[in-house]
C-alpha cells in the first residue's frame, strides 16, 4: 500500500526483542515510517542504525514517556507533509495486517478518527486491561457523549490535518485517553474497527505500564476533564450544532 498521504508513527522504549520484526512487517504495507526512540538503554540504538535508510528516526536519550513520543512524531510527520498518522506499539502486540483495514477506512471517510477495538475476552488478555478498558470508556462516554468499545488501544490512525496542531500535554500513558477526549471536543468523528492482539503470556511480557503511578496519572486526569467537559466540551460541541444548523438552513433557503 502507498498512500501518500499516510504515515506510521512507532513509539518504542526498550523492546528490543520484538522492534525489528515490527518494523519489517510494517514496511510491507506501508514505506513511509518514522520510529520514535524514547530514551531506550537497550539495543534499540544498534537495531535503528540498520534501518536509518528505510525508515525516519527521531531519538533523544532521556526517556520522556510515551505521550511525548508521540507528539514528536505527530510533528515530524506534520514537517513531512503527512495528512494521517497511523500509530501502533514496538512490542510485537498489533499485527501489520490490520493496516489496510486502517487505510481503507480513511479513504472511504476522510478526517476521522479510526480507533481500534481489540477482543477483550481471547486468551491471555491480563484482567487489569480489561478492567482499565471499561473504566476509561466509561469516563469517555461522560467527558464527551461519544461511546466507544476500545478507548485503551495504541493501535490509532490520527487525522492529522484536522487535528492541526493537537497535541498531547500529557506525557505518558494517559495521553492516548487526552488525545481521543480533546479530539472529540474538537469535533471530530470516530470509527471504530475490530483489530487483533497478542499478548505474550506472563513472564515474557515486556510493560512499561506501572499500575500504581499510571492509574493515579489517568485518574486525576479524568477528574480534570469531567469539570472541563462542563465549563468547555459540552458547550463547544452545542455551539458547533448550531452553526450546523445554522449553515443547513442557509443553504436550505438559498436553495
Amino acid at each position: 500500500m502507498n498512500n501518500p498521504d499516510i504515515c506510521v508513527v512507532i513509539p518504542t522504549y526498550n523492546n528490543e526483542k520484538t522492534l525489528s520484526d515490527v518494523i519489517d512487517s510494517v514496511l510491507g504495507y506501508i514505506p513511509a515510517v518514522i520510529v520514535v526512540n524514547d530514551g531506550s538503554t537497550d539495543r534499540t540504538n544498534e537495531i535503528l542504525e540498520r534501518y536509518k535508510e528505510k525508515v525516519t528516526i527521531v531519538s533523544y536519550s532521556k526517556n520522556r514517556g510515551k505521550g511525548y513520543a508521540l507528539k514528536c512524531g505527530f510533528n515530524c510527520a506534520q514537517k513531512m507533509g503527512y495528512k494521517y498518522v497511523l500509530t501502533l506499539d514496538s512490542d510485537g502486540q498489533h499485527f501489520a495486517e490490520d493496516i489496510p483495514a486502517f487505510v481503507k477506512m480513511a479513504e472511504k471517510y476522510p478526517n476521522t478518527l479510526i480507533v481500534g477495538n481489540r477482543n477483550l475476552t481471547q486468551d491471555n488478555m491480563p484482567k487489569k486491561n480489561t478492567f482499565a478498558n471499561r473504566f476509561s470508556n466509561f469516563w469517555f462516554a461522560l467527558q464527551t457523549g461519544t461511546k466507544l468499545p476500545d478507548t485503551q488501544t495504541g493501535y490509532r490512525l490520527y487525522p492529522l490535518e484536522k487535528m492541526k496542531h493537537l497535541r498531547p500535554f500529557t506525557s505518558r500513558y494517559e495521553a492516548e485517553l487526552e488525545m481521543l477526549v480533546r479530539c472529540a471536543w474538537r469535533g471530530i468523528k470516530f470509527i471504530s474497527i475490530p483489530v487483533r492482539v497478542y499478548y505474550a503470556p506472563e513472564g515474557e511480557r515486556v510493560s512499561h505500564f506501572r499500575p500504581a503511578v499510571d492509574f493515579l496519572r489517568i485518574s486525576l486526569l479524568n477528574t480534570l476533564f469531567v469539570f472541563l467537559a462542563v465549563v468547555y466540551g459540552y458547550p463547544s460541541k452545542f455551539v458547533r450544532r448550531i452553526k450546523l444548523l445554522s449553515a443547513e438552513a442557509e443553504r436550505f433557503m438559498i436553495g
